[in-house]
């Protein structure tokens, strides 16, 4: 299993440094889509702006995924944008390429939690005791 995640990692990672600097370093690559509803869709988030943030936001994680670095809110941090990336290629442009990169997506999330499955248990709690101190509480305790 940790040759699958490392390789996964490296790949995942690649591909997310990759297609965020592509936006800024090569922006007529940038895949549009093929459906109109994926068209607009990329079109919309490019208008508003909000495109030019994720993009920074996937060079980010690509970097820390490669560095293997702070993987637990990395992996927190994925999960919007891979919700949205999932979605788009699974219903605004559908295809078999489409399907393959939004599956690939789905895998490389799980492959990247599981060895991390334990620091996520705790935020699973259902009734919990909040912390009303100053202390930032960063002793385990």
């Amino acid at each position: 299993m940790k040759w699958v995640y490392h390789a996964s990692r490296l790949i995942f990672g690649g591909w997310w440094l990759f297609s965020g600097l592509m936006h800024f370093l090569w922006p007529h690559l940038q895949p549009l889509g093929d459906e109109k509803a994926a068209i607009d869709f990329t079109l919309a988030m490019m208008a508003s702006g909000l495109f030019d943030w994720i993009k920074v936001i996937e060079v980010v994680l690509g970097i820390t995924m490669l560095a293997n670095r702070a993987m637990p809110l990395t992996l927190i941090a994925l999960v919007p944008l891979n919700v949205v990336i999932v979605y788009w290629n699974f219903v605004l442009d559908t295809g078999w390429t489409e399907w393959i990169f939004g599956a690939l997506s789905v895998v490389f999330n799980v492959v990247l939690a599981w060895p991390w499955r334990r620091y996520f248990w705790p935020i699973c709690i259902w009734r919990g005791s909040p912390d009303y101190g100053t202390d930032l509480g960063l002793e385990r305790p």
